[in-house]
């Protein structure tokens, strides 16, 4: 069990790797620092391992596999998650750790937006792409968290242990803030400075693709944490189409007393059955998430158990 952990799943930073490592181990230097390789073709493990750090190796490509390997494997009071293109300054760490050690915080997020990210970041898609995210996640979920896609993250056993790892890349980011938010977890923002790639440090984010996929993400998680209002919405959608539909037949009938627009008038009334469907579907798998969540306490509960366990031993 370590006291902390500096968690960096790398893909080919040979050329930032080394200052990252030292970076870390100067602010923390009771930390143990791991390193886990993603098939990178280049010399990130081997100036990794030169430079102190245990090297570990994950073969299944993308960050949210790497994250789900670390979390999995590594035991210790405090999670610190940084990138390794040297973009996060470690001075914050020692601060990100403390909340959660100290003030028992679930998930500390390390806020760019708010400091020097758009002055830095020179891809502006990139820029308008982390303030929708941020807004509309904000917005669905009735939160506050400060940066939704950062890489610098604290985080407490009891969190680790509890998240469900389901993302294969980028998206971990926005699946871990949303998860914090739904099961009610204590999460704090840390204002960090934020400094673009140096030259010859190529970014793995794809602007287009992986955008879209944390748009999906969020539309995904939405309908599940959220499955009463998405389904109502669609259901307000449906009958509204409906009773567009509908109008002009009735107004015929009564005009006429004829209804001249039966296939109309049959498509309608299938479209707002649809409407009532998606109602009844929305409430029962609200209550599903609500069983779900009395679970995801009990499984807490365990882990907490065993973390209590594992101090217990510790100070002997």
């Amino acid at each position: 069990m370590d006291k902390i952990a500096v968690l960096i799943p790398c893909y080919n930073e040979e050329k930032t790797i080394e200052k990252v490592i030292k970076d870390y181990q100067k602010v923390l230097p009771e930390a143990t620092i791991y390193v886990y390789d993603n098939n990178s073709s280049d010399r990130t493990g081997e100036i990794s391992k030169a430079a102190g750090a245990v090297v570990r190796q994950e073969y299944n490509q993308g960050k949210g596999n790497v994250i789900r390997r670390m979390f999995r494997e590594i035991d210790a009071e405090a999670y610190i998650m940084v990138d390794g293109d040297d973009t996060y300054p470690a001075e914050f760490a020692r601060e990100m750790v403390d909340k959660i050690i100290d003030r028992k915080v679930d998930m500390v997020v390390g806020d760019r937006l708010s400091s020097t990210y758009f002055e830095e970041n020179k891809r502006p898609f990139h820029n308008l792409g982390n303030s929708l995210v941020r807004a509309t996640i904000n917005h669905l979920f009735r939160s506050e968290i400060k940066d939704i896609m950062t890489g610098y993250r604290a985080f407490s056993y009891q969190f680790v242990k509890s998240f469900p790892v389901l993302s294969k890349g980028f998206e971990i980011e926005t699946e871990m803030s949303i998860h914090a938010i739904d099961k009610n977890m204590l999460v704090e923002n840390v204002i960090i400075e934020y400094r673009d790639r140096p030259e010859g440090s190529e970014s793995k984010l794809n602007t287009y693709s992986d955008g879209f996929k944390v748009l999906m993400t969020i539309f995904r998680l939405y309908r599940n944490y959220k499955p009463m209002r998405f389904f109502a919405w669609l259901a307000a959608f449906l009958f509204a189409v409906g009773a567009i539909m509908f109008v002009p037949v009735f107004v015929t009938y009564l005009k006429t007393g004829l209804v001249a627009q039966f296939p109309t008038l049959i498509v309608s009334g299938f479209v707002v059955l649809a409407s009532i469907e998606s109602l009844f579907v929305g409430l029962t798998l609200q209550t599903m998430v609500q069983n779900a969540r009395q679970d995801f306490e009990h499984k807490l509960f365990v882990v907490q158990s065993e973390w209590n366990r594992i101090k217990g031993e510790l100070q002997k």
